[in-house]
């Protein structure tokens, strides 16, 4: 069942429940612009939002320069934690940073659901077209007559 915009925290805090060691949960578009987040206030949410495309976008690149196939993850490991990302779609992406201490078993697990479900928010729907067959072939050939025509040619 697709989730609505309004609970993507409520899906973000419900990751953070059920995963171990989560302490920050960031959504972005593909280019790194913040959608929603959950976090900590060690964290920016904006500057992990960024930091997180980058990487996703290297990893894409990386995968399809080398042949490997198309990304599903990129984990960065630090002294004191993780950044864990998951590419949903092309739309966008989830950024999971989390403590040294972090279930990533359980993490890779929960993210394929929720990234599937806060994909189904990012989806673009399709415009809705005339209800009535009649006015979209009106709507066509008020475009046919608007189209701009040849100059006439100067008399003379």
């Amino acid at each position: 069942m697709p989730i609505k915009g309004d609970d993507l925290a409520a899906e973000m805090r419900l990751l953070r429940d059920r995963v171990v060691g989560v302490t920050d949960v960031v959504v972005a578009s593909a280019d790194g612009l913040l959608i929603t987040a959950e976090t900590d206030d060690a964290a920016d949410p904006e500057v992990l939002a960024a930091l997180t495309a980058a990487a996703v976008g290297i990893a894409r690149r990386s995968g399809s320069a080398t042949g490997k196939g198309p990304l599903r993850h990129t984990t960065a490991r630090f002294s004191d934690g993780y950044l864990f990302a998951q590419a949903i779609g092309e739309l966008g992406l989830i950024a999971v940073l989390g403590d040294a201490g972090m279930d990533m078993k359980r993490l890779h697990l929960e993210t394929q659901g929720a990234a599937e479900r806060i994909g189904s928010v990012l989806a673009p729907t399709a415009p809705a077209g005339p209800a009535d067959p009649r006015r979209a072939a009106e709507s066509a050939e008020s475009a046919e007559s608007a189209e701009p025509r040849e100059p006439a040619a100067p008399a003379g």
